[in-house]
């Protein structure tokens, strides 16, 4: 018995994937991000839902994407049919019933029911339960888990009704430890994402659609910059070397390693596993803060 090699491992051809907050910033071949450098950022700069657009496409998938900027929206779209990927978008915002009920009907018309679906909306603000407003509480977990019901409430009855699919939604180590940052809302709505996966997960087992969680540690993206104005006064270059430190690895982690992840648990390699949490944190996780 010879073994053959299988050239069309991790393909998605035929299959349509619906990902949440794909837009990002114009990401230029020479590593630049909006005309400005990015180096400390990684090769390609791009966000996680740009990166995670991308890859589904470069894969063979039909993308649909949303996010609620228009014209970050609009770059991802541009540099996906420009490389050869198939994508439709829908300007919506992720936390509102009324916009993801439509995007989903704009999807299922222009492709068809999505096989795959990404949550990656996120972001956190600083703060604890004494010195948080009470709108900045509910906005962060609207934003971090809620918008993850909205998509699951519409398109677990079509992937039912078709048969099958695949979840993934974007968590966040801060959802399984401290990692320095006051961002107490952030992490209880991302330990939340956390269970909601794994829960529905073992409700829909028999029902042929899978979820799973990527968790990703300190991610090298755009968003370090604004991150750096909240956490550390603005001052980007130490904000930067401190989240390097805090890693085993040395650094922090691109975009792409987490697209990567994400390709895997939305691949037919992955068909036995549901209900787990993939950490992509370059070993974080396991060491003492």
């Amino acid at each position: 018995m010879r073994w053959e090699k299988e050239a069309w491992m991790l393909r998605l051809d035929g299959k349509t994937a619906f990902v949440t907050g794909c837009g990002g910033p114009d990401t230029a071949p020479d590593g630049t991000v909006d005309g400005a450098p990015q180096t400390s950022l990684g090769t390609s700069g791009m966000g996680n839902g740009q990166a995670i657009a991308h890859l589904l496409a470069r894969q063979g998938a039909r993308v649909f994407g949303i996010d609620r900027d228009p014209e970050a929206l609009a770059r991802t779209a541009r540099q996906i049919r420009q490389a050869g990927g198939r994508i439709e978008t829908c300007v919506a915002d992720a936390t509102r019933q009324t916009d993801i009920a439509k995007a989903v009907q704009e999807c299922l018309r222009v492709f068809s029911t999505p096989d795959i679906l990404v949550n990656n909306v996120g972001q956190s603000e600083p703060g604890d339960p004494a010195t948080m407003a009470p709108h900045v509480w509910q906005a962060q977990f609207q934003l971090n888990l809620d918008s993850a019901y909205l998509t699951c409430h519409e398109i677990l009855p079509l992937m039912e009704a078709a048969g099958g699919g695949a979840v993934v939604n974007i968590s966040s180590i801060a959802g399984l430890r401290y990692i320095g940052k006051p961002q107490v809302a952030y992490s209880a709505a991302k330990a939340a994402l956390m269970q909601m996966t794994r829960t529905t997960a073992v409700i829909y087992a028999d029902r042929g659609i899978r979820l799973n969680c990527v968790v990703p540690g300190l991610i090298a993206t755009p968003l370090v910059r604004r991150l750096a104005d909240k956490y550390a006064g603005g001052d980007f270059d130490a904000f930067t070397a401190h989240r390097n430190a805090q890693v085993p690895m040395g650094r922090m982690g691109t975009a792409q390693d987490v697209a990567h992840a994400v390709l895997f648990l939305v691949s037919d390699e992955s068909a036995y596993i549901t209900a787990q949490c993939i950490c992509v944190d370059g070993g974080i996780t396991e060491t003492t803060p």
